[in-house]
């Protein structure tokens, strides 16, 4: 067992001053809330990539990647977990995974670099939700008038102004029943999804299959670690420390079984999701499956009323998801420019908040709307942003923290993680940013279409 550090190198955070940490990581939650938390932030409608992660990875990678990344992600949360609760017993109650990382391992430098890391995968999170949910609305509004005229990007505004109102609510413990209803909400449209795909696998219109990887034997190596990525950011999130933060100390075993409650959903809504896209359309496989279900020529292949309520719950739920993410964000806001003693919802605090939460999103929905590369992003964020932060630090601060021996297996687990996954995520960096500038040939700044 490791000594507990003795020194506090963070005794500002611990001040009655700090806003962020009083009002937007209030620490009031059950442990059912942070398994609302932790579903909301991992399981959502990122799970209609999977198809196309496969597709670049084929049936037996594509399992084997998804059991390893599943397995790897679990066991560090758990172990991230574990750490927070061995400073909380020693009297250091670490909320933010910045100070966290500082604190264990000593480099005032490690700070910023959760900083920039975390700022990367929220607002990366950010501007995909709001993409992704402006791509829903206009399915729906194709649908209901193949003719008309509006753009992608004017979905894309109509979900930002919903998102800026949405924004207002003051605490991550707030988001709590929405959360909730999001858990519900990915279990509706999953279902709803795969029972879409084995209705369109079984029909007359069914397309033909093809499981055939890429030809080239680089272009199928960069596809695969692009793959990889991308399933590394659907089984990332980035924020377990401020997830943690929520819940009413003591946290002793609370995480766990969140991460129990939000590993059942993950499994029951991944597998069931990868195997009837992939099963459907091959490798012809949309980073919206939904879209797949929809061709652009020929009928549908599935009942217009189960995609339409399939896409409404995914609408519903990217908002949720939208919130989650960008409470990191709104807590680094609300300690520069709230004053912790008038209040929540005095009128020195509350216009500061509306302002800065108000920029914030809208800045996400400009981007949004400019680079609709959802695909694209979802692998960039995995490499860069979840990969480090979700597969390799964990390790690192067990490791630090409770010092095991050499001769132990946790070490030499932990180490080959750390080792592994660091050149994955240089691979994948690598690859998902080629692929991003391979695809910038294919639009225009505002485009109507997302492009894969």
């Amino acid at each position: 067992m490791a000594e507990p550090p003795e020194r506090d190198p963070f005794p500002e955070f611990r001040l009655d001053s700090d806003a962020g940490a009083t009002f937007v990581l209030e620490s009031k939650g059950k442990w059912w809330h942070a398994g609302f938390h932790l579903t909301t932030a991992i399981v959502g409608p990122t799970i209609l990539t999977l198809p196309y992660a496969f597709r670049g990875l084929g049936w037996g990678l594509g399992f084997l990647c998804l059991t390893v990344l599943g397995c790897v992600t679990f066991y560090s949360y758990y172990l991230m977990s574990k750490v927070l609760e061995h400073c909380e017993k020693a009297g250091r109650r670490h909320i933010r995974f910045r100070e966290l990382a500082a604190d264990v391992l000593g480099s005032g430098w490690m700070f910023y670099f959760v900083i920039f890391i975390q700022t990367a995968i929220n607002t990366g999170v950010g501007i995909g939700a709001i993409l992704l949910a402006g791509e829903c609305l206009k399915i729906m509004y194709e649908n209901l008038s193949p003719n008309g005229s509006l753009k992608l990007y004017e979905f894309i505004a109509m979900v930002t102004v919903v998102m800026i109102v949405l924004s207002q609510l003051p605490s991550f413990h707030s988001l709590r029943h929405i959360n909730f209803a999001s858990l519900l909400l990915c279990l509706g449209y999953t279902f709803l999804m795969v029972g879409a795909c084995i209705n369109a696998g079984l029909s007359k219109n069914a397309p033909p299959r093809d499981y055939s990887l890429e030809p080239s034997g680089s272009s199928r190596v960069f596809s695969a670690f692009t793959s990889i990525s991308i399933i590394a950011a659907i089984f990332g999130n980035g924020i377990l420390p401020e997830i943690q933060a929520t819940l009413a100390p003591p946290a002793t075993g609370k995480m766990v079984k969140g991460l129990l409650m939000c590993y059942t959903v993950a499994f029951l809504t991944f597998y069931s999701a990868a195997v009837s896209g992939y099963w459907v359309f091959g490798n012809k496989s949309n980073s919206n499956i939904l879209k797949s279900l929809m061709p652009d020529e020929g009928p549908s292949l599935a009942p217009t009323i189960v995609l339409g309520l399939a896409v409404v719950l995914v609408l519903l739920q990217l908002l949720a998801i939208g919130l989650v993410y960008s409470q990191v964000a709104y807590e680094i806001m609300e300690k520069q420019s709230a004053d912790v003693k008038q209040g929540m919802f005095s009128k020195r605090n509350l216009i500061p908040r509306l302002i800065l939460r108000s920029l914030y999103v809208i800045f996400c929905g400009f981007m949004a709307a400019m680079l609709p590369f959802f695909g694209d992003i979802s692998g960039v964020v995995g490499a860069i942003g979840f990969i480090p932060l979700d597969f390799i630090l964990p390790m690192l601060l067990y490791n630090m923290t409770y010092k095991p021996s050499r001769s132990t297996l946790t070490y030499w687990i932990n180490l080959s993680v750390i080792i592994v996954f660091t050149g994955v995520g240089i691979m994948g960096s690598f690859s998902s940013i080629r692929k991003l500038v391979l695809d910038a040939n294919k639009f225009k700044l505002f485009s109507s279409d997302v492009v894969d």
